[in-house]
């Protein structure tokens, strides 16, 4: 199965009919956050695929598009934060926001906060393990985990509470945004335990192997 992850930045190839040239032949598009709803209105109207994301920091709850709609989601997409669901034989879940740094911020957390946001994740993929023999195959979120692909300054510290919540739940795959790239020698692929952790900014292809469904 091929995946395009999308987070923080409106790119003109993506934004353009380009994409079908480029990537027409995806099977699903998942969005990590700080991304317009018209982008991923677009893309997903393009494609004509599967799309699920979660928001971030800079997403706001309400958006104004330029044909006059007042939005709150991006339309034909399903935002999974917080939630899961299954496409296809796969399991997916999101958790969106970023570490709190303001005290009105928009979708930010406390580390405590966010660990209790992942603990009821959890309570909800017991049933996946019961019912499929597992809990999760991707988790899509916006901040990375601490201490992986993340930055000390306030804004871009990640979240201890994936790194148990990975240990416990054991997905094949995180894919997040918030850490932007800007050099060629930053990491962006991370092994932990059982997960692969994967950086899509500003836009990554990804080919994930078929899982058996149950």
């Amino acid at each position: 199965m091929k995946i395009l992850g999308l987070s923080d930045e409106v790119v003109e190839l993506i934004y353009s009919p380009a994409l079908i040239d480029h990537y027409g032949d995806v099977d699903l598009v998942l969005g990590c956050g700080d991304l317009p709803f018209y982008y991923l209105e677009y893309v997903v109207t393009m494609l004509n695929k599967p799309l699920y994301y979660v928001p971030g920091n800079h997403d706001h709850s309400i958006q104004y598009m330029s044909d006059g709609r007042v939005v709150d989601r991006a339309e034909g997409g399903i935002n999974l934060d917080g939630r899961t669901a299954r496409e296809g034989s796969l399991l997916l879940a999101g958790l969106g926001g970023s570490i709190k740094y303001k005290s009105d911020g928009v979708h930010q957390y406390t580390q405590v906060e966010m660990r209790w946001r992942a603990a009821f994740l959890w309570r909800a993929l017991f049933a996946n393990r019961l019912r499929y023999g597992r809990a999760l195959d991707i988790l899509i979120t916006h901040a990375p985990p601490r201490g992986i692909h993340d930055a000390p300054d306030p804004a871009h510290v990640g979240f201890e509470g994936f790194l148990p919540f990975l240990r416990l739940v054991k997905p094949r795959y995180l894919l997040h945004g918030h850490s932007h790239l800007w050099g060629r020698n930053q990491v962006t692929c991370t092994r932990y335990a059982a997960t692969e952790i994967i950086n899509v900014y500003p836009y990554r292809l990804i080919e994930v192997p078929d899982v058996r469904a149950r």
